[in-house]
């Protein structure tokens, strides 16, 4: 397999190009440190990657958000700590092949990608666009057809080797369906049951993994399901979940295996507050160190017994998401010492 873009710098954008930011010699060096302790398993990235106010983190210098959401990848996958991207635009409109394909053209072998499954297969109600309203039951929700067909296949043919991790990210679930877990567990096993077959076909090494927004559904019952379908929980961090350390019995409950976490929103924000609190995303906010050393140790653990790593942050979780992959990547390793 190839080894991750993260130790990749040398080299200049194409002319017309999106380019990257020079890299630091100590950013480098922290990312030499990583690769040469867990080779080829730790993936670290942020939540979709066309911020301008990465200018100086990222990229050289300030561009449209357009240009960075349709050229920015290439220059994304250049930053020595960037090896993955959770590809979050997957969630709100399913994408064909070729789309995927054109994203996984623009990076090097050892990147990957963290599909979000979209809404229309993930969600048990319908909204509009750009709104939380329900509408009333998706007849899509879970639904094992769509989930191969137009989910599974698309990613993986298009993404191949590439496609990291799959991720189901259950919306927030209307009562019946809380007041009833062994239908949801039921649809969510046929679910992944259809998922299985394209994956494994077009891309044996990518995950299959359950985000949640409910807290009830963290039980014992859920657990034997994950682990009986090989489905990975994800950390989910986010302010309608726990936090890391109350999620932690579940992930125990479905150890041992990789990690998969995203880092989303700090406790106690709401989406909307922090996005307008803390753009345009160029450093840290409001630190969140007790979840940083807490994940830092589980991601330890988890490298040291041989398996794969996905993290990926948004900037929602402390004010800049590359600047938190840092301290992350930072956290991992102990200090240099001085002269």
């Amino acid at each position: 397999m190839s080894q991750p873009s993260l130790f990749e710098t040398d080299g200049v954008a194409p002319a017309g190009a999106v380019a990257a930011a020079a890299s630091s010699p100590a950013l480098q060096a922290l990312a030499a440190r990583l690769q040469q302790r867990w080779p080829g398993l730790l993936h670290l990235g942020t939540s979709s990657w066309h911020f301008p106010g990465w200018a100086g983190q990222v990229w050289d210098r300030g561009y449209p958000e357009a240009l960075l959401s349709r050229a920015g990848l290439p220059a994304y996958a250049r930053h020595p700590l960037l090896n993955a991207v959770s590809l979050d635009r997957a969630f709100y409109r399913p994408l064909a092949e070729a789309e995927y394909a054109r994203l996984a053209a623009q990076v090097p072998g050892g990147f990957r990608f963290v599909v979000k499954a979209p809404a229309l297969l993930t969600d048990a109600q319908r909204r509009d666009a750009g709104s939380a309203a329900p509408l009333g039951d998706n007849p899509g929700f879970l639904d094992p057809v769509l989930a191969a067909d137009t989910v599974a296949l698309a990613a993986a043919r298009g993404l191949g080797a590439k496609l990291g991790v799959l991720v189901l990210q259950l919306s927030p679930l209307p009562a019946r369906w809380l007041r009833d877990p062994a239908a949801l567990h039921a649809r969510l096993g046929d679910c992944v049951h259809a998922l299985r077959p394209p994956l494994a076909a077009l891309a044996p090494e990518a995950l299959l993994a359950l985000e949640l927004r409910d807290p009830v559904l963290l039980t014992p019952d859920l657990a034997d399901l994950l682990r009986a379908c090989g489905v990975r929980y994800t950390l989910g961090l986010h302010d309608r979940m726990p936090a890391i350390d109350a999620q932690l019995p579940m992930l125990r409950a479905t150890w041992p295996g990789d990690l998969v976490c995203r880092w989303n929103l700090q406790r106690g924000q709401r989406y909307a507050e922090a996005r307008d609190r803390w753009a345009p995303f160029d450093r840290l906010q409001s630190e969140d160190e007790p979840t940083r050393q807490t994940l830092a140790r589980v991601m330890r653990a988890t490298l040291d017994a041989g398996h794969r790593v996905f993290v990926t942050i948004n900037n929602k979780a402390e004010g800049s998401a590359p600047a938190s992959v840092a301290a992350l990547a930072a956290a991992l390793l102990p200090p240099i010492p001085g002269p």
